[in-house]
């Protein structure tokens, strides 16, 4: 092997693989995929051999298990084209090495082990491969009888291999142990395939790079997912990796009112949770916050977890809101997510290329409680969240939250408690006057600068939203039950 290959690096053609894995596979070493049948192993080999072959390189896939058909039905559910690539299937040769086991007083087992190994030696001698899959080493470790012979037989195979400038990946099934350590010790790299099963919805799958000699990857676990065109990795966020150049600023929200309450408006690279029962007004809000940054030309991207787009749109004409408007200009585009069929890790990449590639400055969340959804568990919420705020700060983007607390009125409960992730918090309320229910909003917190800490009545009526002035008789606000004790006059008026 050249001094200088070392240096060279393999890249897999997987989206998202070559991020975590800088750039590729170091070239001319020998790697290990395992995973149980079904996590999307053949597939990540067709996508590893076929960028080889993009490259002009010489590729060849060895199956001892699946037959040529069976390789072939998965290209082409991925719209694939094989031509170029070689394919060496060792069921057609189950019966001649049969017969010949039948005819020696030696051990069936060594002999169909020591002619299937010379059989694929051959191949590989005749194609020299620059690329080459192995599919897989289970039918290798059947054959081999004893885990002695298959230890001394996969040495075998990799000091043969190893002179020959062929960068190898042999497909393995998770052995009943958890794995097969003979191969994974003497493999340059060792990657992972899960497919994780939920209560409800689809299967999930996620990718992690056990080893990798020589190369600072990304570790820990990975969301993958098998989609049209083959396996697509996203890689966890780390947002130290990130830096970008923006100017700080104050963004007016649009309504005077509101900005008096937050100081002027919000701070670019921070975020803002609005929380309240459910009818309160979040959305809305946040739907003039994405308008105001329209009409100031930036790009904003609403997320929209729960309700579909066409009752926002609805929801925005009922209060004269131009977000139909934006939407058609470009300038707002709307992520309608089903949390059931979209991993965590796939919904940040998303966020993330907008931000990166499209220019997205403002982004809407709606609603955290949606998003909880899609996740594991509450403290891998707050740990994704926490690694997303910090990246959309070093992008300058203002991020606006939603979060619905459980019930209408009384003592307010919140499925998660991001108050403390959050760079301003405004809470809305129900309160009762003159026997009409009316709304509340207050500035509770803000971390960059100063604010009202005042209440003031919030009104949704079709010339917009309304905010009314401060209103210093109010009782009980944070219990959930507030009461007015003032004046009817004090009040937005009726229209």
């Amino acid at each position: 092997m050249s001094a200088n290959s070392d240096s060279e690096v393999c890249p897999t053609g997987i989206e998202g693989l070559d991020e975590i894995i800088r750039g590729g596979l170091p070239r001319n070493r020998l790697y290990l995929v395992k995973g149980n049948p079904g996590v999307g192993k053949t597939t990540l080999a067709l996508q590893f051999l076929l960028e080889g072959v993009r490259r002009g390189e010489r590729a060849l896939y060895i199956t001892l298990s699946e037959t040529r058909e069976e390789i072939i039905g998965v290209a082409r559910s991925h719209g694939w084209d094989l031509e170029g690539l070689g394919i060496f299937e060792l069921s057609a040769l189950e019966h001649q090495l049969a017969q010949e086991s039948q005819n020696t007083v030696f051990h069936p087992a060594e002999i169909e082990l020591n002619r299937t190994t010379d059989i694929l030696l051959k191949r590989i001698n005749e194609e020299r491969p620059a690329r080459l899959v192995i599919d897989s080493l289970s039918e290798l470790r059947l054959l081999s009888d004893t885990a002695l012979r298959y230890r001394r037989q996969m040495l075998s195979l990799k000091q043969f291999l190893s002179g020959r400038d062929i960068t190898v990946v042999m497909l393995d099934d998770h052995a009943a142990d958890g794995g097969d350590l003979h191969v994974q010790s003497i493999a340059h790299g060792v990657l992972t395939l899960e497919q994780l099963e939920s209560d409800y919805g689809a299967e999930r799958r996620r990718l992690k790079v056990n080893k990798l000699r020589g190369v600072h990857f990304s570790g820990g676990y990975h969301d993958a997912a098998i989609l049209g065109g083959g396996v697509r990795v996203f890689p966890r966020l780390v947002a130290s990796e990130h830096r970008s150049d923006w100017r700080p600023g104050v963004l007016p929200t649009g309504v005077d009112q509101l900005d008096a309450m937050v100081g002027g408006g919000l701070e670019r690279g921070t975020s803002c949770l609005l929380l309240g029962p459910a009818g309160t007004g979040k959305s809305t809000i946040a739907l003039q916050l994405a308008i105001a940054a329209a009409e100031r030309g930036e790009r904003a991207l609403f997320c929209l977890f729960e309700e579909n787009l066409a009752t926002l749109i609805l929801r925005a004409e009922s209060v004269s809101l131009p977000f139909q408007k934006h939407i058609d200009s470009g300038l707002i585009t709307v992520l309608q997510i089903d949390p059931v069929e979209l991993a965590p890790g796939e919904f940040v990449h998303k966020v993330k290329e907008r931000v990166q590639k499209e220019g997205v400055r403002f982004l809407v969340i709606d609603s955290l409680n949606g998003y909880l959804q899609a996740m594991p568990g509450v403290k891998f919420l707050n740990i994704q969240l926490h690694e997303l705020l910090a990246l959309l700060s070093r992008y300058g983007v203002v991020t606006v939250m939603t979060v619905a607390q459980h019930g209408i009125v009384g003592q307010m409960s919140t499925p998660i408690d991001l108050t403390y992730l959050a760079d301003t918090v405004l809470l809305l309320r129900y309160f009762e006057q003159d026997g009409r229910i009316r709304k509340a909003v207050s500035v509770v917190k803000k971390r960059t600068g100063n604010h009202e800490d005042t209440i003031r009545e919030l009104k949704f009526v079709h010339a917009g939203l309304r905010v009314g002035q401060p209103l210093t008789n109010f009782h009980g606000v944070l219990t959930g039950v507030p009461t007015f004790q003032g004046k009817a006059a004090e009040m937005l008026p009726e229209v």
